[in-house]
């Protein structure tokens, strides 16, 4: 693979990976040994011996996955081989390789691993090692609900296929509320809930890596990054994890039934698609199917409707509609308004629970 090079700051080795170059000056280069008249505080000692600590305890749990062409991370979830991962990660794969920052593609053979169950909704996915989990090592998940803002974090993962690689930032923001995907025809947008901002680099391929606080803790897997919508490229510092709350909840329901029957999102119980005004502009959701007995089922919608607000707050695609429901709860009511043969119309519909 290539290699970037920023300011002749690292050198490509022969397997892809980056190394350190090291220069000097008037003097014999010594690896390790302070260099004269610079001195050390005690607290930025310690500071860098808890980042030390904490790399060398959670990056064995960080793996990097390969899914046809496409690369991304995982986290080691339990000691039976279960890793978790983004969603769109793994894609419509069944299986998928698996290799540790200890001996991932670029340093030895990577592992089998079998797709458990993918909840597209929340962005996740759990892939399963099968020969060779005994030399996982499964990380330790923290409480997203005590991250803060100005919290220092890691990021963990494989960053354009650099396997083991870590970057540093401190929590920006906590509670977002992030939607991606979904564009594409057939596409599942994805909505992350409770989202945590961080300025920690998040690339290509540390998706479905470790987000992880100075107690060694994973408390957010990495699943996107801003961009900057002028330009179109990625906004430098703006990337979003998913908060190991939801993390927890939907592995373990995947790993133990392949799908997800609570996630706490409310649902409307249709298959849509983007539907386009005669000018080629949004023009709301388009009902392709509902659920038999689903919350839009028995509020009297059906397929071929329209549907152009709910809760009060217009929906002119399916990403917008994703982002509304995500800030629903099951068993609310709310009014939706929907167009019918040329004609508008509006139901009371009590919101189900989204499974997949």
């Amino acid at each position: 693979m290539a290699c970037a090079v920023a300011l002749g700051a690292a050198a490509c080795s022969s397997d892809g990976s980056s190394m350190a170059a090291t220069a000097s000056s008037g003097g014999e280069a010594s690896a390790g040994r302070p260099v004269q008249g610079v001195s050390t505080s005690g607290a930025a000692q310690e500071l860098q011996q808890q980042y030390q600590s904490v790399v060398k305890a959670v990056l064995p749990s960080v793996v990097e996955i390969a899914a046809g062409d496409a690369t991304g991370s995982g986290v080691v979830y339990d000691g039976k081989g279960d890793i978790v991962t983004n969603a769109h990660v793994v894609g419509n794969a069944t299986t998928v390789e698996v290799g540790t920052a200890e001996g991932g593609s670029r340093q030895g053979q990577m592992m089998q691993a079998k797709v458990v169950g993918t909840f597209a909704a929340d962005d996740l996915a759990v892939v399963r090692v099968s020969s060779g989990a005994g030399s996982l090592h499964p990380a330790t998940f923290g409480p997203s609900g005590s991250a803060a803002t100005g919290q220092i974090v890691l990021a963990m993962g494989s960053p354009l296929g650099l396997s083991g690689s870590v970057t540093q930032g401190i929590i920006s923001a906590v509670g977002r509320t992030v939607s991606e995907g979904g564009t594409a025809p057939g596409a599942t947008p994805t909505t992350i809930i409770n989202a945590l901002q961080t300025s920690a680099d998040i690339n290509g391929g540390n998706s479905g890596g470790a987000l992880v606080n100075l107690s060694g803790q994973v408390i957010g897997i990495p699943a996107a990054a801003a961009q900057n919508p002028s330009s179109g490229n990625q906004a430098a510092g703006i990337g979003f994890a998913i908060p190991s709350a939801t993390v927890t909840n939907i592995a373990g329901q995947l790993i133990k039934t392949g799908k997800v029957s609570n996630s706490g999102r409310a649902s409307l119980g249709v298959s849509a698609h983007n539907a386009t005004s005669s000018g080629g502009q949004p023009g709301g959701v388009a009902v392709v199917s509902v659920v038999p007995g689903g919350a839009a089922d028995k509020a009297g919608i059906k397929a071929g409707d329209v549907i152009t607000a709910v809760g009060g707050q217009q929906v002119p695609d399916t990403t917008t509609l994703t982002a509304v429901l995500a800030t629903a709860k099951p068993g609310m009511k709310v009014p939706v308004q929907y167009s019918r043969d040329g004609g508008t119309a509006e139901a009371t519909v009590t919101l189900g629970n989204l499974e997949g």
